[in-house]
């Protein structure tokens, strides 16, 4: 964070804030010409704490979109106050199969109160899991089968004529263990198979670039292999370059800011404009500094980026 002070950061924040006040600035726009939005994921401790005040200053550091990942008790009434009072655009929701599966129909409720355009489910099922001795999630991440995958996407096909006939859209978010192909179904990767498997029409894909990178494949070429099928990016940095292995997909590298890690985007951001890219949302997972500085240096980077 050389050249960064505490004293910068908060003077930005400020101007930031104060444009939002008089009704302009607000709509900082990225490479993709499209706002900057966060995944909430990265402030989940804040929101827990101080959910209204802590989306207040999610705005004043320059984002305008958000994708939630829960909704800390709140009520569809409370989350639109509360996004309203920051200014802010809650376009994407992120539950995982087993949260998601409890209540389709509720969940379908919930979000369209809140005119959520997106639900994302954001970590698969495992088709019998009774199977599994544990359910952590490092368990999880090794047990998933081609079967497992294959019933998912019959799954969201499902849960997305759901989702679409309330008018909204459904989605999956990868992790890392989607892009290791199965050699005992000839070399099948599972997320290749997932996109093939489901129907465009009800389930759209969300590319955690990061996390793509870590499983070993590349999110260049998956934006250019399925530019109609990707409709929105997870953008995320790492410390030391992701290895590709068994080993990063449970102990992946620490996170950075961006810009300040080892991921080059301006070839995943230049094929992401050529893509079908209706929205993106920054996500940090973890810190070295306080999250509200970290997210600051992740917003000027998306703002500043020519491609």
């Amino acid at each position: 964070m050389q050249g960064y002070s505490r004293r910068k950061f908060l003077g930005t924040a400020a101007m930031v804030a104060g444009a939002a006040c008089m009704g302009g600035g607000r709509m900082l726009a990225s490479p993709f010409g499209l706002p900057i939005g966060l995944q909430l994921y990265s402030v989940r401790e804040m929101l827990a704490k101080d959910y209204e005040g802590t989306l207040k200053q999610i705005a004043a550091l320059g984002y305008t979109e958000v994708e939630a990942a829960g909704f800390f008790n709140h009520t569809p009434e409370q989350v639109s106050a509360a996004m309203q009072a920051a200014g802010l655009r809650c376009v994407s929701a992120h539950y995982s199969y087993n949260d998601l599966s409890k209540d389709v129909a509720g969940t379908i409720a919930f979000n369209k109160a809140l005119g959520v355009q997106y639900i994302i489910c954001s970590f698969p099922g495992i088709k019998d899991p009774s199977r599994l001795k544990e359910k952590t999630y490092q368990a999880m991440l090794q047990a998933f089968t081609m079967e497992d995958y294959r019933w998912n996407a019959e799954q969201f096909n499902a849960i997305g004529e759901q989702v679409n006939a309330a008018g909204m859209r459904f989605g999956y978010h990868n992790h890392t263990m989607e892009f290791q192909a199965d050699k005992s179904a000839g070399g099948v990767v599972p997320l290749d198979e997932m996109i093939r498997l489901t129907d465009p029409k009800l389930v759209t894909f969300e590319l955690d670039c990061g996390w793509v990178m870590v499983g070993g494949a590349n999110p260049v070429e998956y934006l250019k292999k399925y530019p109609e099928r990707i409709s929105m990016l997870h953008v995320k940095d790492f410390k030391t370059r992701p290895k590709v292995g068994e080993g990063s997909i449970l102990h992946p590298p620490d996170a950075a800011e961006l810009g300040h890690g080892t991921v080059d985007y301006k070839p995943v951001f230049a094929a992401a404009k050529r893509a079908n890219i209706r929205h993106y949302f920054v996500e940090q997972e973890g810190f070295d500094m306080p999250p509200l500085e970290a997210l600051k240096i992740d917003e000027e980077y998306m703002k500043n980026l020519n491609i």
